[in-house]
């Protein structure tokens, strides 16, 4: 017999039987549908997660600090230092000052590099004041394609008393026009710990707030340019709604957050920076270039040294939605294995036939397989549809939820091709498994006693 014969056979004995056929497809399709539906959910999970990823380049991103401990001040120390060997706590480093910074930048791969330095700030504009964290970039990062700008400039010089701002931080102060805050004054309330004899003696004798070591300073910028994304990203990325010009910085008093070793930090010992973010312009590159930086006696930290992890994470993730899935999966293999041992039953004169007229075991065994392999793909495809059509009412009903407290829309499932088709072949998998028993059974019919059977 040729593929078509057991084709049309196996779907002419379904026919006869529409309802018990329906029903163990619908068995079939439910614990597909179930499964594939788990499965896509992982999926649109991890998509939206590297999308995001992507979106803010966090993979392109590399933080750098030295090598060995003590900050800027113990960095500076040592680097002119007597090189020591390999693996010495006390080998020669390099500080992270501007000349580093413009060392990086001729990396192979490396589009910009800006110090990791970011301090709380009340910003004042008008009457308004907003609470925010004040982020200290180089002229030059800020003129690259890094920042996008929806109105103004980038300040013109790491020297220069202006400002950068995001278009979110002027709408908290009331400004819905960016180009309406171009050109205007802001103040920049900083926070700075007091230890001075006079501020210690408020500790001890004083009451109330007076007992905090914490003092502001006031400093006027000038609004230079309006962000149309917030702050720059990085491998650790923090919320920054304004920008500073390095020069300017080193003028203010303030209380920078980039690791607990600066709030011990004396004046004397701010030259070079505690931490540096490289911005790398291909994801291919990100290795490369760490190795570069490493052999420049740097430490780096990079969100790529974290993808491996992150991929283990989603990998148990779906083994997990595969357990609960296969429940299901479960549940419908017995249904067809019940459906097709009624068929060899009621088919039992029927197959005594087919034996006596020349059909060997194995043409007996492939019609019934066939039979199971249609189910199967039957299965498969409503079992797809019915994901598609319920992963849709989902997405549906929930972003119609979350639009109401202005989330954006997320597709939370996703269907990729190859899991479109795995499911549609494991389904066929499954009913074939399912039908093995069923269809020996058949094959070891006698065709003496069949003929005979009433």
């Amino acid at each position: 017999m040729r593929a078509s014969d057991y084709v049309g056979h196996a779907w002419a004995n379904l026919w006869k039987k529409k309802l018990r056929t329906v029903l163990t497809t619908g068995g079939v399709v439910i614990g597909v549908g179930s499964l594939i539906c788990m499965f896509a959910f992982g999926q649109g999970i991890q998509r939206n997660i590297k999308d995001r990823f992507n979106e803010l380049e966090l993979f392109n991103y590399i933080n750098v600090t030295p090598r060995s401990g003590g900050g800027p001040r113990s960095a500076r120390l040592r680097r002119h230092a007597r090189p020591q060997p390999a693996g010495d706590p006390n080998e020669s480093v390099a500080v992270l000052d501007d000349d580093l910074l413009e060392e990086l930048t001729q990396i192979e791969g490396v589009e910009a590099a800006y110090p990791e330095m970011r301090f709380p700030a009340q910003i004042r504009l008008g009457s308004r004041e907003q609470f925010t964290l004040v982020q200290v970039v180089t002229s030059k990062a800020c003129g690259s394609a890094l920042v996008q700008l929806r109105a103004g400039r980038a300040y013109a010089s790491d020297d220069a008393n202006e400002v950068m701002v995001s278009d979110s931080l002027l709408r908290r102060l009331n400004v819905t026009q960016p180009e309406d805050a171009v050109g205007r004054e802001i103040e920049i309330r900083t926070v700075v710990l007091d230890f001075s004899l006079q501020s210690l003696a408020r500790m001890a004798f004083g009451r109330g707030d007076q007992r905090l070591p914490v003092s502001n300073r006031v400093y006027s910028f000038t609004i230079a340019g309006v962000l149309e994304r917030m702050g720059f990203g990085g491998p650790l990325p923090i919320r920054s709604d304004a920008f500073v010009p390095p020069g300017a910085a080193a003028g203010m008093r303030k209380l920078v957050l980039t690791g607990v070793s600066d709030l011990f930090q004396l004046p004397e010992e701010t030259a070079g920076y505690s931490a540096v973010t490289v911005k790398v312009a291909s994801t291919r590159q990100v290795m490369s270039v760490k190795a570069s930086l490493e052999e420049r006696g740097l430490r780096t930290f990079a969100l790529m040294d974290q993808l491996e992890e992150m991929q283990k994470g989603f990998i148990i993730m779906d083994m997990f939605l595969l357990a609960i899935g296969m429940i299901g999966i479960a549940v419908a293999s017995l249904g067809i294995v019940n459906t097709m041992v009624m068929s060899i039953l009621e088919r039992y004169r029927e197959i005594g036939v087919m034996k006596a007229v020349g059909a060997t075991d194995g043409d007996v065994q492939r019609i019934f397989l066939f039979e199971s392999g249609m189910i199967g793909l039957l299965g498969g495809v409503f079992g797809l549809a019915l994901a598609w059509a319920v992963s849709f009412v989902i997405n549906q009903v929930v972003n119609g939820f979350a639009a109401r407290e202005g989330v954006p829309f997320i597709q939370y499932f996703s269907f990729p091709w190859w899991l479109c088709l795995s499911g549609i072949g494991f389904s066929i998998l499954v009913s074939l498994l399912a039908g093995i028993y069923p269809t020996r059974r058949a094959a070891r019919v006698d065709p003496g006693g069949a003929l005979r059977h009433d």
